[in-house]
């Protein structure tokens, strides 16, 4: 069964997340990372009859913690070998924040960053525990009780303006902003 099935079925109890990195995918020595910025619109018949109350104000993305650190992230993780871009980005929302949804095909835009699990001792190595991130909106659907990293990880709803202010790491700020345009021109084209 692919993830794709996987993500289809939410019957199915998948309470294990992948580790190590035997099968991750490299580019030019940048580990290829996948994720997205969960989110939802809030369902408020008084918000949604309210004029006054813009669109950025009735959204709401889903953050979690890292593992041993109180601080926020967006779902994200290694692209595996075994898997679309797309694939890794879902897996990632399921594992790590217990999400499923609808994810946008076309990714918010591509970043790159260093690890914070790789630090290097070599300063010549300057692509030494760099990252190529792929993120892409996803479109919260399902809220699962059990998954795979929950006794690693907290979820936190947030509005757009506090999330931008609890990002952990700048080019997850700069991924929020694309998300945002990408969110905004699409209600402007209604």
């Amino acid at each position: 069964m692919t993830w794709r099935q996987m993500a289809k079925d939410s019957s199915m109890s998948v309470l294990s997340s992948r580790t190590g990195r035997d099968r991750q995918r490299y580019d030019n020595n940048f580990r290829l990372v996948s994720g997205c910025i969960p989110y939802r619109l809030i369902k408020d018949k008084k918000l949604e009859e309210d004029t006054s109350v813009d669109f950025v104000n009735k959204l709401q993305v889903l953050m979690v913690s890292s593992p041993n650190r109180h601080d926020l992230v967006f779902p994200k993780g290694g692209w595996e070998n075994d898997e679309t871009v797309l694939e890794a980005a879902s897996r990632e929302a399921m594992e790590e924040a217990g999400v499923k949804g609808i994810l946008r095909e076309v990714p918010l835009g591509v970043w790159e960053f260093r690890s914070k699990s790789s630090i290097s001792t070599n300063a010549e190595d300057e692509s030494f525990g760099g990252c190529k991130g792929y993120m892409f909106a996803l479109e919260v659907t399902e809220e699962l009780q059990e998954w795979p990293e929950r006794g690693n990880r907290q979820r936190k709803w947030l509005n757009v303006k506090e999330a931008l202010e609890l990002c952990r790491y700048e080019w997850m700020q700069r991924a929020l902003e694309a998300f945002l345009r990408v969110m905004q021109e699409e209600e402007e084209g209604k």
